[in-house]
């Protein structure tokens, strides 16, 4: 088994589609439809990795929603979202500690080993304050999470995110964190629409090196349509994708690449044009050419 790639349940894995072998959906792309429509049109796209998002369990148990996604062929890279630990009552704390806690018990049985953290916005403008409140919540949740078998990672957001979203606004701070908890359930999410701008990228991703637990890709489209609903299809703006993913490749990561793009307009497109899309753009802008980049081992 590949290190860091969670072993399939269920039937084998479907046969990837040509180059798309660590392509994962993260179900943020295609919001709005049920997760069973979107496994079966990542089934039918040669997509073999998915990622949930938890209001998706509402409707289908994390155990059933697993077992639907292994009879499909599918694995499960990720799921969607823990964190927004800071909070201006204790008991408003306690029960963000709770709701991760719950969110590790349906990873566990969704059959994924990775929890996204979304650590959360300002309470009482107290920047420092929300940060220690973030730290000290997964140190709080860190021991049920290493139990269950499943690591948190931590996902740093892009400043303008800081007030409302997450006081975690850098790859090098999230990696400051993991290294801190000094756990291997912890570890950290590079999302290159969020951490693209940042000077001193590189030596993160080098540094985050054995604390790496995913790589989603999107595209910063100029000028920004919208703040939080306006990412783009990779090759529709600025980033250099296929450069961040040979730098988290030689950093030693070979997990799952998760598409997560939040677009409205692109959510009421056809589902199945949307992944002929995404496996497309995938192929000319984050994996090379020949392939280097596309398997997962």
């Amino acid at each position: 088994m590949t290190p860091g790639v969670p072993e399939a349940r269920g039937r084998p894995p479907l046969t990837p589609g040509p180059g798309l072998e660590r392509l994962s959906l993260n179900t943020a792309t295609v919001r709005g439809r049920g997760l069973l429509e979107a496994v079966d049109a990542c089934a039918r796209a040669g997509v073999p990795w998915i990622a949930p998002w938890r209001d998706q369990l509402e409707a289908l148990s994390p155990e059933r929603a697993g077992r639907a996604i292994a009879d499909a062929g599918l694995r499960v890279s990720s799921l969607c979202r823990g964190g927004f630990f800071p909070a201006a009552t204790a008991p408003e704390r306690r029960a963000r500690i709770e709701d991760n806690l719950r969110a590790i018990d349906e990873a566990a049985e969704l059959g994924t080993d990775v929890l996204v953290l979304v650590c959360g916005g300002l309470s009482d403008r107290d920047l420092q304050g929300a940060r220690q409140m973030v730290a000290d919540g997964i140190a709080a949740i860190e021991p049920h999470a290493r139990a269950r078998g499943v690591r948190l990672g931590i996902e740093p957001l892009h400043p303008m995110f800081a007030a409302d979203r997450s006081v975690i606004t850098t790859l090098g701070e999230a990696h400051d964190l993991a290294a801190r908890l000094d756990s291997p359930a912890v570890g950290v999410i590079v999302d290159a629409y969020h951490v693209w701008w940042d000077p001193r990228l590189a030596e993160g991703i080098a540094a985050a090196a054995r604390h790496t637990l995913g790589f989603h890709v999107s595209d910063w489209i100029v000028p920004l349509p919208d703040v939080l609903d306006g990412r783009g299809m990779m090759g529709d703006g600025v980033i250099d994708l296929r450069g961040m993913r040979r730098q988290v490749d030689a950093a030693g990561y070979r997990g799952p690449i998760e598409v997560e793009i939040f677009n409205a307009a692109l959510r009421a497109r056809p589902l199945d044009d949307v992944l002929a899309t995404m496996a497309a753009r995938y192929r000319e802008t984050v994996i090379d050419g020949d392939g280097v980049g596309s398997g997962g081992g």
